[in-house]
């Protein structure tokens, strides 16, 4: 076998290394870390845009809206979650210019109109939720950010006529799902992670707890077939681009999760909490409820932004 050539070696050793930066901060179930060399769909990637001495561009699918459940949330705008979430995902970016020069970028690639109806919440809340991330990434000069979202990709149409454009020629089918769910462990995992923050999101359900289980678990479907569609629109927008998750994701998957704030659980999101800042300076992500029991409310620019204890 021949020798790698000096290029090969480079790119070879530049992409393992931007790797590592994000393995720390890696969102899985699995118990044990791994090296660089068991995610090779992400070095494959990086490796293309670092050969190319290009940015490395990543895709993270999040940031939708606010949780509906005032129980688990501040409110229906950005809060200091976001703001955390957003300055480390900067700071990834800074780090990976440090080990190559091009740098990075992160496209956020806001999903909450995607889902919309099956969340029930309003487009109206999403589209202010959306538009303040943006304001937020410019005001705190997070030039390795950008958003991306339906606006982007079919433009003024309602956001109705957007969904079933996307469903009709993107998600797969409701029986092929379910099929997909029994038979495949990771799939049957974020069907039940999505149906139990469908629960968790319902604060004012008429019927007994049963009967919002299995109105959950119905609507969980309609969430994943969006979230394939939404996907295939990513891929579609952003071909080259480095595949990451706010979901737990196996070693070796295609999507590489990424956890954005330390939480006590792998499916915590800014989105689905509020922030905790703790006496000895960490920040946590909890339920407002839990938060509200642990710390006092500190208010920004006259909203509530987050706890703290002490």
């Amino acid at each position: 076998m021949p020798l790698a050539t000096a290029p090969d070696t480079r790119v070879t050793s530049v992409s393992t290394a931007v790797l590592s930066l994000l393995l720390p901060h890696h969102r899985t179930t699995d118990p044990a870390p791994a090296p660089p060399a068991a995610f090779p769909h992400q070095l494959r990637r990086i490796a293309d845009f670092v050969r190319r001495d290009a940015p490395v561009v990543f895709t993270l699918p999040g940031f939708p809206c606010k949780s509906p459940n005032p129980a688990k949330v501040l409110g229906h705008l950005p809060d200091q979650g976001e703001r955390l979430s957003l300055s480390f995902l900067d700071r990834l970016c800074t780090d990976i210019g440090r080990i190559h020069p091009p740098g990075a970028r992160i496209v956020i690639c806001s999903d909450g109109h995607v889902f919309g109806d099956v969340i029930h919440v309003p487009d109206p809340r999403i589209d202010a939720y959306a538009d303040e991330l943006r304001g937020l990434i410019a005001g705190l000069g997070l030039t390795g950010l950008s958003v991306f979202d339906l606006r982007d990709v079919l433009g003024d149409l309602p956001y109705d006529s957007k969904r079933a454009h996307i469903h009709r020629h993107h998600a797969p089918g409701v029986d092929a799902l379910r099929a997909e769910v029994h038979a495949d462990a990771h799939t049957r995992a974020l069907y039940r992670g999505v149906t139990r923050f469908l629960v968790e999101d319902t604060a004012d359900f008429p019927g007994t707890r049963s009967a919002l289980q299995r109105a959950c678990r119905q609507r969980a479907y309609g969430v994943l077939q969006r979230s394939r569609a939404w996907g295939a629109l990513i891929a579609e927008h952003h071909p080259a681009a480095v595949r990451l998750s706010i979901h737990p994701q196996p070693v070796g998957a295609a999507k590489f999760g990424i956890r954005l704030l330390d939480a006590p659980d792998a499916w915590t999101t800014p989105w689905h909490s509020a922030a905790l800042h703790r006496a000895d300076g960490t920040w946590t992500l909890m339920p407002r409820a839990r938060a509200a029991r642990l710390g006092h409310l500190v208010m920004s620019d006259g909203r509530p932004s987050h706890f703290r204890q002490g």
